[in-house]
């Protein structure tokens, strides 16, 4: 047969190439110059714009294998040893789609190997409108993540063997929508008008805009053995006669329920259109009447069965005009100091756990999935332990014993008050503009000193300024709110400017009323100092140990911990970090900040702002200079980013 493949040759001021065919032909898949092998060529087709092609037009001529091949190749090497798996990297054209066998396990107890479908845009046939803006891209890859691994999950572990031998996995996403590597949606091309461009995989994989609505799904496969002797029959059965079913019931628009798809889609269209309200209506979080904050229990995220429906009061309550929804009414937090009190197990910390989580999109049916806040909101607390690496606490931290600097504070075993005040200039640094505090997980000293206190303990001899000092200042020098959930002291009645009380998970506004009873009380302290100046750049320089290591290695630990070359960095009071992908994302990025960027000039708000940009044009994928991406990765936000590093012990300033 013969084989049609490209020889490329540079052609006038613009890249042109010619179509040969040949049994033999050379070529540079880079684009380089090279001439055609005329002695050996056939006829010559019509000149061609190479970069104008289809990503699979290029595919099919330049790299494609049949499904048959894989299946000979299958064949072929049943019965040997494991490693003979190896010899099937590649893709293949399965017809409707092409499987690419991108990274292949070195043993059947190894991690798995990983696999991607591509499906060309014209056959998903997704609407335009359902991925021309970055927020319905990500709720389709969603969507499509979801049903692929349903479908996965009914197939995996039919065929047997040792180890991870017939496993069939893609991402297990949670109640929250979220970047993943798992799935990618290509964008529109922008020079046609038909939609946004849309990057990521687009431009890692060398096909921006190539294909637009082109879907990648990236999954994990265990090759099946019997002891360490492949046992190809089972493998083809999974590649041949489960995944096929899988594709087609998930990432053909055609044949799955297009109404979920699009309910999915226009609660996106509403979600971001109340965080795009939250500024102009001078709020910090929205959350909609008839909202199920209450979960399960401590270790489900789904919403309590007969829990009570939030119902905002009527002093705070306005209507919203969703574009998909309508009339939606609820409570609107505005900006500036807001109190939550109340009697324990009343709702106060379900409240500020909802609004934690409320900088992520959730999906529908979890019950908040119109509870929206800032997107940069931070959690607050105390972190008994953690390493700080030159952070500036002067401003609630003054002179300690032995003269100890707090302009440029270090310590690998941190206090309550001082990781407060570190973790609270560190979300300073990443931009947050909200704050969420609860008493619960404070530390007292750090939020509150009050009278009798003060008077007994004179302020000169105590270093810490509680954060009640400061807490107004934050608001109306840097525009940066706060939502406080106290159940043991009133003094925050002074500073608040709107005050809820949570009674049997209602909330009641008692502003006037708390305030008119704090007038009969002494006022917290004599001061209420304007924000000092603070040291805010910290450059930090490479660990080069790690540059002359090729084979770092990488773990995560859910949520609580993370590993770089044995070092570990404790993540587990990052409240907002929801996914174990994302930290493992945070791994990875770690290991590139200090590879490629940390040089020592370079601030962390410098550094934070490349890898954002990096990631807002390329993606998680561009984390990985071969197209082996790996497939359970989700990206976490800066603050997360931040936070990371900073918790980094080997963080080098």
């Amino acid at each position: 047969s013969v084989c049609v493949q490209y020889s490329l040759h540079k052609y006038g001021p613009h890249t042109s190439y010619i179509l040969c065919t040949s049994a033999c032909i050379q070529y540079n898949k880079y684009g380089g110059r090279k001439k055609p092998v005329s002695s050996r060529c056939g006829t010559f087709s019509k000149k061609i714009r190479f970069h104008r092609l289809s990503f699979f037009t290029k595919r099919s001529l330049v790299l494609m294998k049949s499904s048959e091949e894989l299946r000979n190749r299958l064949r072929s090497i049943d019965h040997r040893g494991y490693p003979a798996y190896k010899d099937l990297k590649g893709e293949y054209d399965f017809g409707d789609y092409v499987l690419s066998i991108d990274h292949v396990q070195g043993d059947p107890f190894a991690a798995p190997s990983r696999l991607s479908v591509h499906v060309a845009g014209r056959k998903a046939a997704f609407p335009v409108e359902y991925y021309d803006t970055y927020a319905k891209r990500i709720t389709l890859q969603d969507h499509l993540t979801r049903l692929f691994g349903a479908q996965l999950a009914k197939g995996s572990m039919q065929a047997k063997g040792s180890g991870k031998s017939g496993l069939l996995a893609a991402s297990r996403c949670g109640q929250e929508v979220l970047e993943r590597t798992a799935c990618r949606v290509c964008g529109a091309d922008p020079e046609t008008g038909s939609g946004k461009a849309l990057s990521g995989a687009d431009a890692s994989s060398g096909h921006r805009n190539a294909d637009p609505g082109r879907v990648i799904l990236r999954f994990e496969a265990g090759f099946p053995a019997r002891g360490r002797t492949i046992d190809a029959r089972e493998l083809e059965k999974m590649l041949f006669d489960i995944l096929p079913g899988c594709v087609q019931n998930s990432l053909y628009y055609r044949r799955i329920n297009q109404n979920k798809l699009k309910a999915a889609i226009e609660l996106c269209e509403d979600q971001q259109y109340i965080r795009e309200m939250l500024p102009k209506l001078g709020l910090c979080a929205f959350i909609a009447n008839g909202s199920i904050l209450p979960r399960q229990s401590g270790v489900s995220d789904r919403p309590m069965e007969g829990a009570v429906p939030f119902r905002s009061p009527a002093s705070l309550e306005l209507t919203l005009d969703l574009p998909n929804r309508g009339s939606v009414s609820g409570m609107g937090i505005p900006k500036g100091i807001t109190l939550f009190v109340g009697g324990g197990y009343h709702g106060k910390s379900t409240v500020l756990q909802a609004l934690q989580n409320a900088v992520y999109n959730h999906i529908g049916g979890d019950g908040r999935e119109l509870v929206i806040a800032d997107a940069s909101a931070w959690k607050l607390r105390s972190e008994d332990g953690r390493s700080i690496s030159g952070v500036d606490i002067s401003p609630f931290i003054r002179q300690l014993p032995g003269r100890k600097d707090t302009r440029h504070f270090s310590t690998e075993d941190a206090s309550g008050s001082t990781s407060q005040a570190a973790n609270l200039m560190e979300s300073m640094e990443s931009g947050s503009s909200l704050i969420l505090i609860d008493e619960d997980t404070s530390a007292t000293n750090f939020m509150i000193r009050d009278k009798l206190m003060q008077q007994v303990v004179a302020p000169e001899e105590e270093p810490i300024i509680p954060f009640i000092e400061r807490v107004r200042s934050l608001y109306e020098d840097f525009g940066i709110s706060s939502i406080i959930v106290a159940g043991s002291s009133g003094s925050y009645f002074h500073v608040a400017d709107h005050i809820i009380q949570m009674k049997e998970y209602t909330p009641l506004d008692i502003t006037e009323k708390a305030k008119k009873a704090a007038t009969a009380f002494p006022v917290f302290s004599s001061r209420q100092e304007k924000f000092p100046e603070y040291s805010k750049k910290r450059c930090p320089r490479p660990n080069g140990a790690l540059k002359k290591d090729d084979r770092l290695k990488l773990k995560a630990l859910g949520t609580s911990e993370l590993s770089l070359n044995h070092d570990a960095v404790e993540l587990r009071y990052l409240e907002q970090l929801r996914d174990s992908e994302q930290t493992m994302a945070l791994a990875y990025l770690l290991k590139y900040l200090e590879i490629s960027l940390m040089d020592g000039r370079r601030s962390m708000t410098e550094l934070t702002d490349l890898v954002e940009k990096q990631l807002d044009a390329q993606g998680l994928e561009s984390l990985f200079p071969s197209r082996d991406v790996r497939s359970s990765l989700a990206r976490p936000r800066r603050q997360e980013i931040l936070a990371c590093v900073n918790r980094y012990r080997k963080l080098n300033l």
